[in-house]
């Protein structure tokens, strides 16, 4: 897929396949500049292990990985005539990136091919998008301000970005998904949540715990 920019509204989604989680999104335009940023934030949200990073073919993830994770290499001078190779950006040891590229003739799917870019020791397994693509169709059937082609869709980037902030986090917080089933203490089969699968929630909470939940800032100066 090549670096194609738009200007209209984008939605990246960060997504955990393992535990369905919806770790983060950005809305912004198709651009370098915007793929950086939601590297940036979705870096702030991992731990010091670094996981297998799996999108589309869209190469500004590439560029931004590299921003985030890429370690810059120096080269020694040769003793040889000319200009000294210059340092350069390449990615760090623990970096693995993949990318599910889908090749479509006249709007009908033709070719799915997998690339590894960075790393090794990447199982074929999980180079996948399929969870995250149905998690973007809940978003459209949930949601009508980002439905297509309906009269629901959101004017204002603000009040979709504070209306997406609340679906996604009682997505994860307050809604039993199908895919996360579990057996209770009395062998009763419920559906976990994604916060409560990932270990960061004790329990599946109501809307109205979520509502009444106090959210704290703290100073990082």
């Amino acid at each position: 897929m090549k670096n194609y920019e738009d200007d209209g509204p984008w939605m990246w989604v960060a997504f955990v396949p393992g535990c369905r989680l919806i770790l983060d999104f950005v809305i912004g335009p198709r651009k370098q500049y915007v793929a950086d940023k939601f590297i940036e934030l979705v870096n702030k949200h991992i731990s010091d292990k670094i996981p297998v990073f799996v999108t589309d073919g869209l190469n500004f993830y590439r560029e931004a990985l590299l921003k985030q994770f890429g370690v810059l290499r120096e080269f020694p001078r040769t003793g040889k005539r000319g200009r000294p190779k210059k340092p350069k950006i390449v990615p760090s040891e623990d970096l693995r990136y993949a990318q599910v590229v889908k090749t479509r003739v006249n709007g009908v799917l033709e070719k799915v091919e997998k690339k590894i870019i960075f790393g090794e020791n990447i199982e074929q397994s999980e180079i996948s998008t399929t969870l995250l693509e149905r998690q973007n169709l809940t978003f459209r059937q949930d949601n009508n301000r980002v439905s297509r082609k309906t009269i629901g869709f959101s004017k204002m980037k603000e009040w979709l970005e504070i209306q997406m902030k609340l679906y996604c986090t009682h997505f994860n917080f307050c809604r039993g998904h199908g895919g996360l089933r579990y057996k209770d203490e009395r062998g009763v089969e419920c559906k976990n949540t994604p916060a409560r699968k990932a270990g960061i929630a004790d329990s599946k909470w109501t809307l109205k715990e979520l509502m009444k939940f106090r959210c704290f800032k703290t100073s990082i100066g």
